[in-house]
C-alpha cells in the first residue's frame, strides 16, 4: 500500500510509558488504571468512569447495569459498526432498528417514538464517524417516555454538540480506543456515568462480579473478565494528554480533503454540522445516486493503485447472521440501505501528509473517470 487507511500516533512518551509498567510489580489493577479513569473523566465532564477491555464489553455492561434481558426491546441504528447491535443480542435482548437522517447518518430522532412500546427498555444512539447531531433530540424523546439512553460514542471522543461534549448525552456513555480513533490504548474502552450505583455495577461486572470493597475470592454477581490491563492504561494517560492535538491534527486532515475535492461533483464530501465540533473518527465520501452501482469497482481500483480504501459501513440489517435471525433484506431501511452502498472511506489519520491527501484525491478522481 502507497497510503494505508489508518494509523495510531504513537510517540516516545506513550512509548516510555508502557515501559515504565512493564518495568514495575503492577502489569494489571495497578494504579494507572484509577488514573486514566479520573482523567478521561474530567475531560468529558462526568463524575464516574470505568475502564473495560473494549467498546463493545462496555456496551454489553451498560445494557447489563441496566437490567435489560429477554422479551426486552433496545431501539438503535442499522448504519453503524456491528457492535451497538451483537452487544444487545449478548444481553438476549431485541435490537429495533430507526432509519437514519440523509444528512447526518445518524438515527432519524423524527422516527423514534413510533418504535417505542412495552418492550422499550432503552435507546441506543450512535455517533456515527464522530458526528454527534441528534443526540440531543434523542435525550428529550427518552425523558419524555423515561428511558434510559446508551450513548455508543466510541467513534466520537472529543466532539462537542452545542459546547456540550459527547459522553453527556447518555444515562451510560462508552468511548473505545482501538487504534483507528482519535486516540488508542491498543484494546480498550471506558464507561462514563453520573450515577454511582451504576458505575459500581459496571465495575463488579468487569471484574468477575467481585463486590465493592469485597475480597478476591468473593463474588456478589454474575461477571466477566473485561479488565483493562495497566499497560494499556498507561498508554491511554498519554494519548489523553494529547487529545486536543491530535483532534486539531484530524481536523487540518479533513479540511485538506475538503479543499482538494471541492469540485469533484461526483460525490458527498462529508462537512462539520453546524453547532457541532466533529473529532473525525473517519473520513467517508458518498457516491452520488447516479453512480452508486460503480462504487465497489471504485473501490477495487483504488486499492490496485495502492490506496487502502473501504466500504462504511456495510448494512447491520444484512450481516448473514442478521438475515438468517431476523430475515431483513435490502430495502426494510431505504436511507440506510442506500447510503450504505454509497460509501468510500478514504484514508484518515493524524499524521496523513497533504502529499498522500493529494495522490488519494488524483487517484479517486482516476478511478472515477476510469469506472464512470
Amino acid at each position: 500500500m502507497k497510503v494505508y487507511l489508518s494509523r495510531p500516533d504513537i510517540n516516545e512518551d506513550d512509548i516510555n510509558a508502557v515501559v515504565e509498567v512493564l518495568k514495575s510489580p503492577n502489569l494489571s489493577f495497578g494504579p494507572k488504571i484509577p488514573e486514566f479513569e479520573e482523567k478521561l473523566a474530567k475531560y468529558i465532564g462526568r463524575k464516574y468512569a470505568v475502564a473495560v477491555n473494549s467498546g463493545t464489553s462496555g456496551l454489553f455492561m451498560c445494557l447489563k447495569a441496566l437490567g435489560i434481558g429477554k422479551g426486552d426491546e433496545v431501539i438503535t441504528t442499522p448504519f453503524t459498526f456491528i457492535a451497538s447491535t451483537t452487544s444487545i443480542l449478548m444481553v438476549d435482548a431485541k435490537p429495533v432498528f430507526v432509519d437514519i437522517d440523509p444528512v447526518s447518518l445518524n438515527i432519524d430522532p423524527k422516527k423514534i417514538e413510533a418504535k417505542i412500546n412495552a418492550k422499550t427498555k432503552a435507546i441506543l444512539p450512535v455517533a456515527v464517524f464522530g458526528n454527534p447531531t441528534g443526540l440531543d433530540e434523542v435525550w428529550k424523546i427518552a425523558q419524555k417516555h423515561n428511558l434510559p439512553v446508551i450513548e455508543d460514542s466510541c467513534e466520537a471522543l472529543g466532539s462537542e454538540l452545542g459546547g456540550k461534549k459527547v459522553g453527556n448525552f447518555g444515562t451510560l456513555s462508552n468511548f473505545a480506543f482501538y487504534p483507528n480513533k482519535q486516540m488508542t490504548t491498543g484494546e480498550g474502552g471506558m464507561i462514563l456515568t453520573d450515577d454511582e450505583n451504576l458505575a459500581d455495577i459496571c465495575k463488579s461486572f468487569r471484574n468477575q462480579g467481585r463486590g465493592k470493597g469485597g475480597g478476591w475470592l468473593a463474588h456478589e454477581r454474575l461477571g466477566y473478565n473485561f479488565r483493562i490491563s495497566d499497560i494499556n492504561a498507561a498508554l491511554g494517560i498519554s494519548q489523553l494528554a494529547r487529545i486536543e492535538q491530535f483532534i486539531g491534527k484530524r481536523q487540518k486532515v479533513a479540511e485538506m480533503y475538503q479543499q482538494m475535492l471541492a469540485d469533484e461533483a461526483r460525490i458527498i464530501v462529508p462537512r462539520s454540522p453546524d453547532k457541532c465540533r466533529v473529532s473525525w473518527f473517519v473520513f467517508v465520501v458518498r457516491l452520488k445516486e447516479p453512480y452508486i452501482s460503480k462504487r465497489d469497482a471504485i473501490l477495487n481500483a483504488m486499492l490496485a493503485e495502492g490506496i487502502q480504501v473501504s466500504n462504511y459501513f456495510p448494512p447491520v440489517t444484512l450481516q448473514p447472521f442478521m438475515v438468517e435471525q431476523f430475515g431483513y433484506k435490502d430495502g426494510d431501511f431505504p436511507i440506510s440501505d442506500s447510503v450504505c452502498k454509497s460509501t468510500i472511506a478514504l484514508p484518515f489519520y493524524n499524521n496523513l501528509t497533504k502529499d498522500d491527501a493529494a495522490l488519494v484525491c488524483k487517484t479517486l478522481k482516476k478511478c472515477l473517470d476510469k469506472t464512470i
